[in-house]
C-alpha cells in the first residue's frame, strides 16, 4: 500500500515504482500532540513535513507580538522551506494546532533521492515552483487586496480553517486586528 505522502506526490508527477518504493522507505510516520512545536525558532528545518490529519501554524514574533504567517492543514506540506533548502537558521517557528498525523522527510535523505532517481529530482522541482507561486500569492494578497477580501479568499478556499484556527491567529494570518476581523465578520 502506498503511503499518503507517496500518493499525493504522484499527483504532482508521476513517479516510477521504484522511486515511489524509496520516497515511502525514506519518509517517516509522526502522530503528534497538539502543540508539537515541529521547528524552533532560530534553528536550521532537519525535516520537511507532509500533514496527512492536522494542522500547522507557521508564526514568529514581531515587537512582542507573535505573527502568523502561514497555515497547513491535511493534503498540505509544512516546514521552513528557506532553511531546509539553505541549511539557514530561520525565526519563524511552525506548531501544531491540532493532533496529528505527518509524515516528514529528512533533507539529507531527500538530497539521496534527488542523486538516485531522475523523476523524484524533476517531482523536488515541481514542488518547490508549486511552492513559489503559493508564496507569490500570499505575498500578493498580503500586499494588494483588501482585508475583505483576503477573508472572502479564505472562506471561499479553506473555510474549514475558521472554524479550527483561533480568531486571534486567522486575524494575524489575514494581516488584520481582531477588531478588524470581528466587523468584517458582521458582514456575513
Amino acid at each position: 500500500m502506498v503511503n499518503p505522502f507517496v500518493k499525493a506526490l504522484t499527483h504532482f508527477s508521476s513517479l516510477s515504482e521504484d522511486s515511489q518504493l524509496a520516497l515511502a522507505k525514506a519518509s517517516l510516520r509522526l502522530e503528534l500532540d497538539k502543540g508539537h512545536i515541529l521547528i524552533r525558532q532560530d534553528s536550521v528545518s532537519e525535516y520537511i513535513y507532509f500533514i496527512e490529519r492536522g494542522l500547522t501554524r507557521t508564526y514568529y514574533y514581531k515587537d512582542g507580538k507573535d505573527i502568523t504567517d502561514w497555515l497547513s492543514a491535511e493534503g498540505q506540506f509544512a516546514g521552513s522551506m528557506a532553511s531546509f533548502i539553505t541549511r539557514q537558521p530561520d525565526r519563524r517557528i511552525v506548531q501544531l494546532l491540532e493532533p496529528s498525523v505527518l509524515w516528514a522527510i529528512s533533507n539529507s535523505a531527500l538530497e539521496h533521492l534527488y542523486r538516485s532517481y531522475h523523476d523524484i529530482e524533476r517531482l523536488g522541482r515541481l514542488l518547490v515552483s508549486h511552492g513559489l507561486v503559493l508564496m507569490q500569492k500570499r505575498f500578493d494578497d498580503l500586499h494588494f487586496a483588501t482585508a475583505l477580501e483576503r477573508y472572502q479568499q479564505l472562506m471561499a478556499n479553506t473555510p474549514a480553517l475558521l472554524q479550527r484556527v483561533p480568531l486571534g491567529m486567522i486575524a494575524s494570518y489575514l494581516g488584520v486586528t481582531q477588531e478588524t476581523l470581528s466587523r468584517i465578520r458582521a458582514q456575513f
